[in-house]
């Protein structure tokens, strides 16, 4: 059969048409993917569609570049915008920055509109446009170092888990000594100054770091540093709160992270992208099976998070997407392959959207009939199918409101409502200039942190060719010069309550207003802890 052939179908679709129907019939809110496809005819009277309710119960989008993956996410977010579930995408191409505008009719759109029975409206959709540190148009996504943790550091740096374990000790010592970790030259200086003569006794005492390893992680830093890294850590640090607003209107906000500007920055955006997830799950409480989510997450180009990823990580991802969905939010991993993920993830992933597959080298249908294995069992020549599909087609199947899963269905895809391409330059701009975000976040802010007490600590330090001088009163500059410094185990100042309120368990604390249990359970997953005044 080629390519673009069609699998024969059985002569009499009628029963298979009707589980369809039934399978697909839901008595709450749900977002409607298109219309079933037999034997190659559409049948808008049997409508493809995923129940709203189920939606955190997380999802796998799946294609071959250009089958229409990317048009699936946005026919998604624009349900959802319009239901008033707030939405995340990572745009990767600049492709989703088109929902700002409302879409062009043409003789395409009215051609699909008219065989899946959509009724086809132009729409624009509230939009929010972000970029990591800044490199882009959209406001400034920025965390802090400490908030970023060392096990997706190490993800990010390719550290191996001797090297893993090494950086989790540097951030247990700045911790334990009240030394900021905010940017990129925090973490140098403190690793720095534990290589030195001067914190030769302190390297000593963690024990399990070496001095080698220590200056392993330091070159990773400093190249990683000099890719352009920089920019991305620091504050003001971005509240992913701000991921779960609606607009006036009631719908929700659709927010699109600019990632074009870091295409040849996989790994750090990928693992950015899982970081937001940990925080998200930090910050929101418990909250059970809802009828719609708090916010749907598109995490595209997954197969970049779970590339080279330890064991350990993966654990962290499963634990992470398990625990995720009591907090409301839904979770959709989007690729070109199942095989991109990891099969203890991919076992989570309720509901699948599967454009086509390609199968031209023995690796490829070694992949089509794994995919194929994990479907439920279908009238369709699922092998054959995965194969032929044309562009704006999926073989879907989705939780019922009771959790089962649905028939599978061939579906030809409703088409997006907003602009199906980039929106133009001074649209986005515009959007962004007019964000209630951009005070919060656009200039970047530098307070003292580790660099500047470590520098302040050996520029106060006695060098060999002094001689210990006797006790005298502190001049009039001493409290400002000792409130830089970083108190040592032995001193009294700052006194023990100051100590305390500047600890980052503190602040932690603080932060998410007591739950110490949810922030255990983050530290648990990946060593993620927020940091805020």
């Amino acid at each position: 059969m080629s390519q673009n052939a069609r699998p024969e179908q059985p002569s009499e679709p009628h029963a298979q048409l009707d589980a369809i129907r039934a399978g697909y019939s839901f008595q709450g809110a749900a977002l409607h993917f298109g219309a079933a496809v037999v034997a190659g005819q559409a049948y808008p009277d049997a409508p493809v569609r995923i129940p709203l309710s189920t939606l955190n119960r997380h999802g796998l989008v799946a294609g071959a570049t250009g089958t229409g993956k990317t048009k699936t996410l946005q026919l998604m977010a624009e349900q959802l915008s319009g239901q008033g579930v707030p939405v995340f995408l990572a745009d990767i191409k600049g492709d989703l920055s088109g929902m700002a505008t409302a879409g062009q009719p043409s003789d395409r759109i009215t051609a699909r509109a008219s065989e899946v029975g959509q009724e086809w409206v132009g729409t624009a959709y509230p939009t929010e446009f972000l970029s990591l540190g800044g490199v882009g148009t959209g406001i400034p996504v920025r965390a802090t170092v400490t908030s970023f943790g060392p096990t997706l550091l190490s993800k990010v740096l390719g550290l191996n888990d001797t090297q893993e374990s090494s950086l989790g000790l540097v951030f247990h010592y700045a911790d334990k000594n009240g030394l900021g970790l905010l940017d990129l030259k925090d973490l140098r200086e403190v690793i720095s100054f534990l290589t030195s003569d001067e914190g030769k006794a302190d390297l000593k005492s963690l024990g399990g770091l070496s001095s080698a390893t220590a200056g392993v992680i330091l070159r990773e830093l400093v190249s990683f540093a000099d890719q352009g890294a920089e920019s991305f850590f620091g504050e003001p640090e971005f509240d992913t709160k701000d991921l779960l607003r609606t607009a006036a209107d009631g719908k929700g906000l659709v927010t699109c992270l600019e990632l074009p500007a870091v295409q040849d920055r996989p790994a750090l955006f990928s693992t950015f992208l899982m970081w937001l997830l940990a925080d998200l799950f930090h910050d929101l409480p418990e909250v059970g099976d809802v009828e719609k989510p708090k916010l749907v997450f598109f995490f595209d180009e997954a197969h970049l998070l779970f590339g080279d990823a330890s064991k350990a990580f993966q654990q962290s991802i499963e634990q992470t997407v398990r625990l995720i969905r009591s907090k409301g939010v839904g979770v959709f991993f989007v690729t070109q392959s199942p095989k991109d993920v990891p099969g203890t993830v991919l076992a989570q992933l309720g509901n699948r959207v599967q454009h086509a597959l390609r199968a031209y080298t023995p690796d490829d249908a070694k992949a089509l009939k794994a995919a194929v294995s994990t479907y439920p069992h279908s009238e369709y020549d699922l092998e054959e199918l995965l194969t032929s599909l044309g562009t704006g087609e999926a073989v879907v199947t989705v939780l019922s409101e009771r959790g089962a899963p649905t028939p599978v269905a061939w579906t030809r895809m409703i088409a997006p409502q907003s602009l199906m391409a980039p929106s133009e330059p001074a649209t986005v701009a515009q959007v962004v200039s007019s964000s209630a975000l951009a005070a919060k976040y656009s200039a970047a802010v530098d307070r003292e942190s580790a660099y500047e007490k470590l520098r302040s600590r050996l520029e106060s330090a006695p060098t060999p060719s002094q001689a210990p001088a006797p006790p005298t009163p502190a001049p009039e500059h001493a409290p400002e010069r000792a409130s830089a410094r970083t108190p040592g185990p032995a001193r009294e100042e700052p006194g023990i309550v100051e100590q305390v309120v500047r600890s980052s368990a503190f602040k932690s604390a603080m932060r998410s207003a007591g739950t110490v249990i949810g922030r255990e359970i983050t530290r648990s997953i990946f060593g993620t802890a927020r940091r805020r005044r």
